[in-house]
């Protein structure tokens, strides 16, 4: 029996981190670009890294409510995967394509003709303004394969393959680095293996990190668009392009509830980054730059959430009761060490990162004072990140709603505020409101999975 239990409690890990493994690698080399992209344009000055900063907070704002609604697909597909309904999985992907087609439509519409007010909105400096706006109307250009590239991924992750969605991600990144390389600097010598050769180059400065951007966006929205017509599960050929009620209903119940706290917290992250630009350039682009570094030591946790999401849904799908109870058990302690782990070696690092994106004494003094204060909050936030994953894998958007939209304006956006407006603090006060947000997660979380509300097969008894 003790056997039996062990062999299952390895098959499990084996599932888990067979699925949680090409997320991180996928993730690590989108955040290995977003350094070199930090890095290269940090070159150029804290002027450039700002007018590139400034506006980041809107691309999660479109980026995350268009993962929304791939939530809702996730949740269909896998279910349906889950209980062996493979022909309605793929007409779920067939109704996939078309909301691509529609989202990707409407968003690059909506942020173009927004691109020369969005700085304003987000207090930007004056003098930055301008290119700031160029930088984010060329970053939208390639709306609907940015939007394919999301959807797509999240069908497929839904199917259990999230090899090729790691594998599109390298392809997106490696054009990034190379346009980046040859846009961003002017011509110029370089020295290879002791030999000075000439190099060709742009001299677009910003201009030519968005433009490599841009291109790097349409060509993995090609590639994954490429993938999934020829994948054998759940490729939408076949199946008309006309919405279908019967997919569409239960997928966007799920996904607009989902949507609604993303785009909340979303907005508020917006909001956020509108209160420091306020504070002005060093700010900004110590912020930027904070962002940038943390991003690569979430990586461990958001892949576990990708994990965490798909088996749930699967065993939901096949009303297996003891599996759903041992996920919890399982992916837990494993998200807690990999936090802690790259909690501290963030708190170790900081300096370091901090130093390889500017040279500017204050920022990279201030930039490694706030990532140092968060890295000792990432076990925490590593709880909320499974259970949540488990939640939005089972259909269960409503309570993340709640949670996200109470820490995000109740703590974050309020207590900023005072902080900068009333108290007169800067940067660091923001991001200790940010990260008693992440701590009342932790604390709303926890008590939801001990109580076991976040399992509906539990309700069901």
């Amino acid at each position: 029996m003790v056997g039996e239990k062990t062999q299952k409690n390895k098959a499990m890990i084996a599932a888990i981190l067979s699925l949680a493994w090409p997320t991180m690698l996928e993730q690590l080399m989108q955040t290995a670009v977003q350094y070199i992209d930090t890095a290269m344009v940090g070159s150029l000055g804290t002027h450039a890294t700002a007018a590139v900063g400034a506006t980041t907070t809107v691309n999660w704002l479109f980026g995350s409510s268009i993962s929304a609604i791939g939530v809702g697909f996730l949740a269909f597909i896998a279910k349906a995967i889950g209980a062996g309904e493979r022909e309605k999985a793929s007409r779920a992907a067939s109704q996939a394509a078309l909301a691509v087609l529609v989202i990707g439509t409407f968003v690059t519409a909506l942020t173009l003709s927004l691109s020369g007010v969005i700085p304003v909105w987000m207090q930007v400096d004056e003098d930055i303004r301008s290119l700031a706006s160029e930088y984010f109307f060329i970053l939208y250009l390639p709306m609907l394969p940015r939007t394919a590239t999301i959807l797509f991924g999240t069908v497929l992750r839904a199917a259990g393959d999230t090899k090729t969605p790691m594998k599109v991600g390298i392809v997106v990144n490696l054009v990034n680095v190379v346009l980046n390389f040859l846009l961003i600097y002017p011509a110029r010598q370089i020295v290879l293996f002791g030999l000075t050769l000439p190099m060709w180059g742009a001299g677009l400065g910003v201009r030519g990190a968005a433009i490599a951007s841009a291109a790097a966006f349409l060509a993995g929205g090609i590639h994954i668009t490429l993938v999934i017509l020829r994948h054998p599960l759940v490729s939408p050929k076949g199946h008309s392009l006309r919405p279908d009620r019967e997919i569409l209903l239960p997928c966007m119940k799920t996904a607009v509830p989902n949507m609604l706290p993303r785009f909340g917290t979303s907005f508020g992250y917006v909001a956020f980054a509108a209160m420091i630009n306020a504070l002005g350039e060093v700010s900004t682009a110590a912020h930027t730059i904070a962002n940038t570094v943390e991003s690569a030591f979430y990586i461990p946790g958001f892949g576990m959430q990708t994990a965490a999401a798909t088996l749930a849904g699967n065993a939901y799908g096949a009303k297996d009761r003891a599996r759903m109870r041992e996920l919890a058990r399982m992916f837990l302690p494993i998200e807690v060490v990999l936090m802690f782990l790259s909690g501290g070696l963030l708190f170790f690092t900081a300096p370091c990162l901090v130093d390889i994106f500017s040279d500017a004494p204050e920022v990279i003094g201030l930039g490694t004072r706030v990532l140092r204060m968060v890295a000792v909050s990432e076990p925490f936030y590593g709880v909320s990140i499974i259970i949540e994953g488990m939640m939005l894998g089972v259909g269960n958007t409503r309570t993340p709603f709640m949670y996200n939209i109470l820490g995000m304006w109740g703590i974050r956006i309020v207590g900023t505020f005072i902080c900068t407006k009333f108290l007169g603090l800067g940067l660091a006060a923001a991001w200790g409101c940010m990260i008693a947000h992440n701590l009342l997660l932790f604390v709303l979380y926890l008590i939801n999975h001990l109580r076991r509300k976040w399992n509906p097969l539990e309700r069901e008894v």
